[in-house]
């Protein structure tokens, strides 16, 4: 839908030209490369057929937005390394912002919580939703200052782990400082 583009600057380049507050950023000059060869660069970078930080996929949004996280960010990057699950099968893989709003989507997810340092990105959250044109209803993010609860387990990785060896009855256990 030409709301993406193949870029092929370096992370480096890429971060000088996102701008500052305050400032407007410099669009890249593959920012208007037709959607044919968009999807054919990515799928040859999906194939591996590129060295790590040669190309990435950037959505385009808005390269004069106050939110630099609006300008035209990176989607996936090469990156040719052996994941724990999934081995070599991959050599590109999603950014966090791209990931986070699509993996809530995914799982189900009605209200992501997050703490403060997320307020920033939750434009990027949203757009990429909206972008994405899913069936409704999307999740929402929510961002709040940290708590830190005495004696309770915070770690997500602990309360899985209690969920998966049946310690607890799940998600809704109400023991378990979560909600499904």
């Amino acid at each position: 839908r030409g709301r993406a583009y193949v870029c092929d600057h370096t992370p480096d380049e890429v971060d000088r030209m996102r701008g500052a507050p305050g400032e407007s950023g410099e669009p890249s000059r593959w920012r208007d490369r037709p959607v044919a060869e968009s999807l054919d660069l990515f799928a040859r970078m999906r194939a591996g057929e590129y060295p790590d930080g040669t190309r990435t996929l950037r959505a385009r949004i808005d390269m004069d937005a106050p939110n630099v996280w609006l300008r035209d960010p990176i989607l996936y990057r090469i990156r040719h390394a052996s994941h724990h699950q999934t081995g070599d099968a991959w050599c590109i893989y999603p950014m966090y912002d791209f990931a986070h709003g699509l993996s809530d989507y995914i799982e189900g997810v009605t209200h992501s919580i997050c703490t403060l340092e997320f307020v920033p990105h939750r434009p990027l959250y949203d757009w990429l939703l909206e972008a994405l044109d899913l069936p409704r209803p999307l999740p929402r993010q929510f961002e709040f200052a940290r708590l830190n609860v005495t004696h309770t387990v915070m770690s997500k990785r602990k309360l899985l782990r209690l969920v998966r060896e049946g310690l607890v009855r799940g998600w809704d256990d109400p023991r378990m400082p979560t909600i499904s």
